[in-house]
């Protein structure tokens, strides 16, 4: 190639390639600016990205375990409250139980406690029914309630504890009175027998809650790990790419100054034939 030609400039030709190398480069830098990532799209690095968002479907699949255990949680809360409720009233209920048992009282005492008794008796029912929580109900069947574990779709179950009159936690059953000493004896062991299995149902119950709110804690920080892990991957060091920034707005302004020197290279021939 003839050093000095009027149909070729590879002066103009390498600073116009140096200027795009430039130009590309400060793009991909303003690009990491704006989104803060340093690996927007596939197109950026393939390998990367793809672990990326695989992490990032596991971190919204995180989002919906703590959900389900969120709702777990607060429907064996409110059968805690319940079962809590239920095991005051019975300890009301041994009250009047025990004062019945006196063969000295009158008929018109003993009719007021049976009452007492009985609308005590008959609240039991009132609580159980009510102890639902979004259609779930921890107190009236033992199905209790499964959450979701992780993001395989694995679940932890907290069972349901029958507090409802007559089963095999509440003893007294519905038509149970103190009517007179001997119904009022019955009663008592009833009362008595119901406290101690409330009790146990109830720690039953809060060991589960306790461990929804465990397995929660543990989610939450497994989420926060993995958005890291992703924030590791992908995220730009933006106090890095700003310097470059700089360095490459500065090379910019020289490259078309070079570009600008290297095109009228070839118009000083034109001195030659003066």
């Amino acid at each position: 190639m003839p050093v000095n030609s009027v149909n070729t400039n590879s002066g103009a030709y390498t600073a116009l390639q140096n200027l795009n190398a430039t130009n590309r480069d400060l793009d991909t830098v303003q690009s990491r600016i704006n989104t803060g990532k340093k690996i927007n799209n596939a197109k950026d690095n393939g390998a990367i990205w793809a672990i990326a968002q695989t992490q990032r479907s596991e971190v919204t699949a995180l989002n919906t375990v703590k959900e389900s255990l969120a709702r777990g949680s607060s429907a064996v809360d409110v059968g805690l409250a319940a079962g809590e409720s239920v095991s005051d009233l019975l300890v009301q209920m041994k009250d009047k139980a025990l004062a019945a048992t006196d063969k000295s009282l009158s008929t018109a005492s003993r009719n007021a406690l049976n009452e007492d008794f009985k609308a005590l008796r008959d609240q039991i029912t009132t609580v159980v029914t009510n102890a639902t929580f979004n259609g779930v109900n921890m107190l009236s069947s033992t199905t209790g309630f499964s959450a979701l574990a992780n993001s395989s779709g694995t679940s932890t179950r907290v069972k349901g504890e029958i507090l409802s009159l007559g089963g095999a936690n509440v003893t007294v059953a519905a038509g149970t009175t103190i009517g007179t000493a001997t119904l009022a004896t019955t009663a008592l062991g009833l009362v008595n027998a119901s406290i101690d299995k409330v009790s146990a149902s109830l720690a039953r119950l809060g060991t589960g809650a306790k461990a929804f709110e465990t397995h929660s804690t543990f989610v939450s920080k497994l989420s926060d790990a993995l958005e890291n892990g992703v924030g590791n991957l992908v995220d730009a060091d933006l106090a890095k790419e700003s310097a470059r920034l700089q360095s490459l707005q500065t090379k910019q302004q020289l490259g078309v100054q070079a570009l600008s020197i290297a095109s009228q290279s070839s118009s000083t021939l034109l001195g030659l034939f003066r």
